[in-house]
């Protein structure tokens, strides 16, 4: 197939699957994201299958789609809200220090480190401490990783706070939904859109959702300010869904919660809630993503996430 025909417009409201994308992705646009996406996702199912994890056809191009929505944060030259800082000594917002402390504090359990660092009040000295411990772990390697963190601080806490952010983000995954759209796929950040999204559409023809790298479960500043609010404790489960999966890499500061089963599913009280197919499940799935252990196309290439996309498709 040329070029020109396998890059097309694919997708437009007939993939089966659309994944939505994570922080720091401002700069790219759908179709550039579209392409290693579709790919690694695509070698995921190959791989489940091969691994008699998974079955069902092959993935065409057409079958993939990103939701896009990182323009959302992208400036409009020098108008608009102040860049992220440029260090943490610059980092003033309430939101974005907790977070800084609340991802600190995951990779020092995970490293077997104190938590010391980790403070009730941030003080310049703990965010510093927190962000040395996070540049030291496993989660953030590389010179630009500081500026980076400090971004996705920042896009985090916009979603949360700015209701225009928050309504264009769910808007991007509704454009790419279509009739035979039956699996969504949320990286980082994009799972609460994701989720969020189908909380809000009952009607979609979604059945399975996985989410990668998930903040889903981190109480107080993601857990507790989704929408629809969770209830005693519990968040919804979206309409209609009938299966989720949950992978997370145990060295992953942002899925600081890596089980959410208890937080989510399955709903399987009796009577069966409307909408909830008797049967419905939430399945936490450990994975090995290596020394990039948020990164987007390991987690779609690891046989764990191709087999739970697989079994959606299968199931459609």
């Amino acid at each position: 197939m040329m070029e020109s025909q396998l890059w097309q417009d694919g997708g437009g409201g007939v993939a089966r699957v659309v994944v939505v994308h994570g922080v720091g992705q401002e700069y790219v646009g759908r179709r550039s994201l579209r392409a290693p996406i579709a790919a690694a996702l695509a070698d995921g199912v190959e791989l489940a299958a091969a691994a008699g994890n998974a079955t069902g056809r092959t993935l065409a191009p057409d079958d993939i789609d990103v939701a896009f929505y990182g323009d959302v944060f992208r400036a409009p030259g020098s108008k608009g809200e102040p860049p992220a800082p440029r260090s943490v000594t610059d980092l003033t917002d309430p939101y974005e220090q907790a977070l800084l402390e609340v991802m600190a504090g995951a990779a020092a359990r995970d490293e077997g480190r104190s938590s010391s660092a980790v403070t009730k009040a941030p003080t310049p000295r703990s965010l510093q401490r927190a962000m040395n411990i996070l540049l030291r772990s496993s989660f953030l390697p590389g010179p630009v990783a500081e500026r980076f963190l400090l971004g996705v601080l920042r896009q985090v806490r916009r979603y949360f706070t700015d209701d225009t952010v928050r309504a264009r983000a769910t808007a991007a995954v509704g454009a790419r939904i279509g009739s035979d759209t039956t699996v969504l796929v949320g990286h980082s950040l994009g799972s609460v859109v994701a989720y969020e999204s189908l909380c809000a559409h009952p009607d979609w023809p979604v059945r399975t959702l996985v989410t990668l790298g998930s903040p889903l479960g981190m109480p107080t500043l993601v857990f507790d300010r989704l929408r629809p609010a969770p209830v005693a404790g519990r968040g919804q489960w979206p309409v209609g869904l009938e299966r989720w999966s949950n992978l997370a890499d145990r060295h992953d500061v942002v899925a600081s919660v890596k089980e959410l089963t208890g937080l989510f599913g399955p709903h399987q009280p009796h009577p069966v809630p409307t909408g909830v197919k008797p049967g419905a499940a939430l399945r936490d799935i450990a994975v090995d993503n290596g020394w990039k252990v948020h990164d987007v196309l390991r987690h779609l290439t690891a046989r764990e996430t191709g087999a739970a996309i697989g079994e959606g498709l299968v199931a459609s």
